[in-house]
Formats: structure tokens, C-alpha cells, sequence
């Protein structure tokens, strides 16, 4: 049974910013006093987790953070989270290239690559939905079919969405059973469909979830963390650049000049949406041997190849002579 309606969200996400910071306090607060102070805050160093600890610490200073160290960071965003107090650095037990070994790639998004690495052993629910065969309750085609994806099946590579749960997410369930701490993060539900029907069915604070989490954040968007970042003037990492506003059709926006996001950087998520230069062409400018690394020792090149994704910038390529 859903908690929430798509129209409540939509609504909550027209609030203005002033009235988004008040619930989202409230939420925080919630969340304290229901699990007695025990609780922390998931820091990743980006920039939503960066507004959201500011939030928690303006009501509770020494609510502790923790961030995983999973060696995938940009060097300048670990060095960011250092200069912060109270910090707990975890780290995953295996690195990134055994996990895309045994495992797979991250490719497209996580909802499709699960799919694919349920639909290649046999489960008959993710090959339905990857053949555009899932109906809803009204006998309509499933919002949750990715039939335009099957193409993947086929892929000469392993395609899974393991890489989070071994990389962030063990560490940080190690840490909850060790400490009896409850985690507040900075998800927000416009950031995916698995996100939003989180929110849907729990609201913020998911007091009775099997794993209890506070997602205060969720209904703030894009521009609510950038103009948030704006009006607080309270340090972000430098890989973001400085957040300008933009003209666009029916008004203005803020977007940032340097990084659009600041996750793993070899994660190959959502690439296929960026814009021209996508991550990977401006990390070939920024950071060239951790590009150097990624196209050619994890492989990252082939499988961008193979999904038809640039990767390169034509203005750092040598010509022959």
C-alpha cells in the first residue's frame, strides 16, 4: 500500500525552497528523537549529501557523518570530505575491478542492469519486462518494461547492478549493525523510478521499513540543492565549478560548470543521457590517468562501444604524421 501519490510528490516539489528546508529539518528531527540521537548522516562529499548534512548539523553539530571510501572518488572530492569534522571513513571489502569481473558492468542505469542479469539466468519476470510483455492492473503495457534494452542480452560483457551494493552499500550496512546507528541519506525521488517508488510507499522517514532510513531530501529537486548551495554560500567540492544561471526556454536554470554529478567515476550510469561533452570526455581533460584507466584497464571503453556512447575528445587525440 502506497504511503503517497505521484500528485503529493509534485506538489511538495513545487513548494518554495524555505518551506522545503523547515520539513526537511522537521523529518531530520523526527528521525533523532525517534532512535534516541542514534543516527548518522551518508556523505558522500557530492553536493546533495553536502546540503544535507549542513541541514542536519544547523539543528544537531555533532550528528557524525560517514563516507565510503571505495578508491572510485574523484581525488579532488576525497580531499573535500577531509575537511570535514566528525567524519567516519569506511571501506568496501573487495575493489571495483573484481567486482566487474565476477559480476559485471554498470551500464544504462541499475533497474536495467538488473534486468539483464536476472533476464540471462533464466527469470522469467525480468524477460517479460525486457520483451515489452509486463502489463499494469489495467491491462496496459508496464511503465517498468525496457524492451528497448534487450539489445543487452547480448553484450560479449557481464552486465550487473551489483558494483553498489559491494562498493557502498555493505560497508555502510557493516557500520549500522556494528553501531546501532540509523542512516539518514540524500536521495531524492525525481532521481529514479526505484527512488521514487521508495518515497511512494514510506514518505521520508521509513520508520517501519525492514531497514529503517530517513530520506529527508526527497522531494527537493536539482535546482533546489544548487540554489540552496547558492543562498548558504557553504563550501561544495571543487569538481562541481560554480553554479551559474542559465537561459532556457521558458525561463532560467542553475546549472554547475564543472561536473553535472560527482558518483563513482568510472560508473557508466546514465551516460548515455549526458550532454556533449559527457563525463567521460571531460574526465579525459580533468583526469587523464584515471581516464587512461577506465577506458583501458577496467574495459569501460568496449562496453561504451558496444551501447554506442562517445568517449573521447577529438581535440586530445594526436594525429598521425
Amino acid at each position: 500500500m502506497m504511503k503517497y501519490t505521484r500528485q503529493d510528490l509534485k506538489d511538495m516539489q513545487a513548494w518554495p525552497l524555505e518551506r522545503k528546508i523547515q520539513v526537511t529539518q522537521t523529518r531530520i528531527l523526527e528521525w533523532y528523537l525517534k532512535n534516541d540521537g542514534l543516527v548518522f548522516c551518508s556523505f558522500s562529499g557530492g553536493k546533495d549529501s553536502t546540503v544535507l548534512l549542513d541541514l542536519a548539523r544547523r539543528i544537531y553539530p555533532d550528528i557524525p557523518a560517514v563516507f565510503v571510501d571505495t578508491g572510485l572518488e574523484y581525488p579532488e572530492l576525497r580531499e573535500f570530505v577531509k575537511t570535514f569534522p566528525n567524519v567516519e571513513w569506511l571501506r568496501p571489502k573487495y575493489p571495483f575491478f573484481e567486482i566487474i569481473e565476477k559480476y559485471g558492468y554498470p551500464v544504462i542505469s541499475k533497474e536495467v542492469s538488473n534486468v539483464i542479469y536476472g533476464a540471462r539466468r533464466g527469470q522469467v519476470y525480468r524477460l517479460k519486462r525486457l520483451n515489452g510483455e509486463m502489463l499494469d492492473k489495467n491491462g496496459n503495457p508496464s511503465i517498468y518494461n525496457c524492451e528497448k534494452y534487450k539489445y543487452l542480452l547480448d553484450a560479449p560483457f557481464l552486465i550487473s547492478d551489483k558494483c553498489c551494493y559491494h562498493m557502498k552499500k555493505a560497508p555502510i550496512y557493516k557500520y549500522e549493525k556494528q553501531t546501532g546507528r540509523k542512516a539518514i541519506i540524500g536521495t531524492m525521488a525525481c532521481e529514479s523510478k526505484l527512488r521514487l517508488q521508495g518515497w511512494l510507499k514510506t514518505g521520508c522517514n521509513a520508520f517501519e521499513a525492514k531497514r529503517q532510513i530517513s530520506k529527508p531530501l526527497s522531494f527537493w529537486t536539482e535546482q533546489d540543492i544548487l540554489r540552496y548551495l547558492q543562498i548558504t554560500g557553504i563550501p561544495y567540492a571543487p569538481i562541481y565549478g560554480d553554479i551559474v544561471e542559465v537561459k532556457i526556454r521558458k525561463g532560467t536554470k542553475l546549472i554547475t560548470t564543472g561536473v553535472e554529478r560527482s558518483g563513482c567515476m568510472f560508473c557508466l550510469y546514465g551516460i548515455q543521457n549526458d550532454g556533449n561533452p559527457n563525463r567521460l570526455q571531460k574526465m579525459q581533460l580533468t583526469h587523464p590517468k584515471q581516464y587512461d584507466y577506465c577506458i583501458n584497464k577496467l574495459g569501460c571503453g568496449a562496453v561504451l562501444d558496444f551501447i554506442g556512447v562517445p568517449y573521447t575528445n577529438k581535440e586530445t587525440e594526436v594525429l598521425p604524421c
